[in-house]
C-alpha cells in the first residue's frame, strides 16, 4: 500500500565504496552513519560490503538493533548520551562521544561495575554552537578525564554544519589540532582518533586541504543520499537515486492558484503565501507532514511543482507536466536528507528493499 519508500542498497554500496576510497587515500578512518535510515539492516550490510567496518548512530536503540541482527562492526554512539541510557551504552557501544565530565563520571561508575574500560571521544565546540566544550576551555576540562580509571580517552572530535551552519575549514580544523597537540604533550601519548569530519567536511578532502592530523570522518548523508546539505550540493560522482518515495494521487482537479477568503495560519502555525497563476491542475497526494518535509521533496518529473503540505496531504501542481496523470496514479520523488530522516521513521510509509 502506498506511500512506498523504495530503498536501493546496491546504489548505496556504490556511494559507500567511492567515499571509502577517498578516505583511504588520505588515511582517514571512516565511520558509516546509519541514523537517516534508522539502521535499516539491508543498508547497513551494503556499507559493510563496501568495506566499512565502523558504524555510528545517534540512537542507542539503532545500535542494539544492529547488534541483535548479527552486524559485526565497531559501534559508535554519536549523540552525547542521556543519563537514562548509560547502562545500555556501556553494554553495547564501543566508543561514545561525550561533552560533560559528570557524564564521564557516571559512565566510569557503570563501566567499573561491568569490569569494562569504556572508550570515549570528548567533543569540542570550535564554533557551530552544538555539542562540545568550548574550545578556549577545552584542554583543562578534557584532561580531567584521566582521573577515571575505567575510561579511556580515545580522542577528541568536533561537529560543524548541523546547528549554526558553520562550514568546516582549515582554520577550525587547526583549532582542533592545536587542542590535540596540547593534550598529547601533557599526557605523553598520542590520541587515536581526531574526529573532524562529517559530510560537510568532504570538500576539504576533495580539495586536498584537510590539515594533516585529522584522521576520522563520520559520514552518512554523502553515502546514503549522495548529497551535502550544508554545502548545498550533490557529491561529485555519487548517486542521488538511492531512495525513492512514491505517493498516490487521491484527488486531481483544476483549481485557482490563490485561496478564496481571508488567509490565516495553516495547521502548523504558518501563514502561506500564494502567487496568482490563474487556474492550475492540482493533485493531492496521500502523504503529509507527519511523513515528509514538503520542501525536501524533489519530483522525478521535474515539471511538477510541490506547493504545500498539511499533516496528511501534499498538494502538487501538474499543469506544466508532459505526463497525463490520472486519479490513482503515483508520483515519485527523491528526497533531501531531512525529508528522508522524517520519512524513514513514519510507520505510515511502507519500506521496500529493491535489488
Amino acid at each position: 500500500m502506498y506511500p512506498i519508500l523504495h530503498i536501493y542498497p546496491e546504489r548505496i554500496k556504490f556511494n559507500a565504496k567511492r567515499i571509502k576510497n577517498m578516505c583511504d587515500s588520505r588515511n582517514i578512518m571512516l565511520t558509516g552513519v546509519t541514523k537517516v535510515v534508522s539502521a535499516n539492516i539491508d543498508v547497513v550490510k551494503a556499507m559493510l560490503d563496501a568495506g566499512i567496518t565502523s558504524l555510528g548512530d545517534s540512537r542507542i536503540q539503532n545500535i542494539i538493533h544492529m547488534k541483535k541482527n548479527g552486524i559485526d562492526a565497531e559501534f559508535i554512539l554519536l549523540r552525547i548520551p542521556m543519563k537514562s541510557e548509560l547502562d545500555l551504552v556501556v553494554e553495547y557501544v564501543d566508543i561514545v562521544f561525550v561533552s560533560e565530565l559528570k557524564t564521564v563520571e557516571w559512565i566510569n561508575e557503570i563501566a567499573k561495575e561491568k569490569n569494562k574500560i569504556q572508550n570515549i571521544v570528548y567533543m569540542v565546540d570550535v564554533g557551530d554552537l552544538r555539542e562540545g566544550v568550548w574550545y578556549e576551555n577545552s584542554v583543562e576540562e578534557i584532561l580531567q578525564v584521566q582521573k577515571y580509571k575505567n575510561i579511556y580517552l580515545k580522542g577528541i572530535g568536533t561537529n560543524l554544519g548541523c546547528f549554526g551552519g558553520v562550514l568546516p575549514s582549515v582554520e577550525n580544523m587547526n583549532i582542533l589540532l592545536e587542542i590535540k597537540n596540547e593534550i598529547e604533550e601533557i599526557l605523553n601519548r598520542k590520541l587515536d582518533m581526531i574526529s573532524g569530519g562529517n559530510t560537510a567536511a568532504l570538500p576539504l578532502l576533495e580539495n586536498n586541504t584537510l590539515p594533516i592530523g585529522i584522521n576520522h570522518f563520520r559520514l552518512g548523508e554523502s553515502i546514503i543520499c549522495g548529497t551535502d546539505a550544508t554545502n548545498n550540493r550533490n557529491i561529485p560522482g555519487n548517486r542521488q537515486d538511492t531512495v525513492i518515495l512514491e505517493a498516490q494521487i487521491i484527488e486531481l482537479k483544476e483549481k485557482p492558484s490563490v485561496p478564496v477568503g481571508e488567509i490565516g495560519f495553516d495547521a502548523f502555525g504558518r501563514k502561506p503565501i500564494f502567487e496568482d497563476k490563474g487556474k492550475r491542475l492540482k493533485a493531492i497526494l496521500a502523504i503529509g507532514e507527519q511523513d515528509i518535509s514538503p520542501e525536501g521533496l524533489i519530483p522525478l518529473d521535474d515539471k511538477i511543482e510541490v506547493l504545500h503540505s498539511s499533516s496528511d496531504h501534499t498538494i502538487v501542481d501538474l499543469t506544466n507536466s508532459d505526463n497525463n496523470y490520472k486519479l490513482g496514479d503515483t508520483i515519485k520523488f527523491r528526497m533531501s536528507y531531512g525529508c528522508l530522516l522524517k520519512t524513514i521513521t513514519s510507520k505510515y510509509v511502507e519500506k521496500v528493499i529493491e535489488k
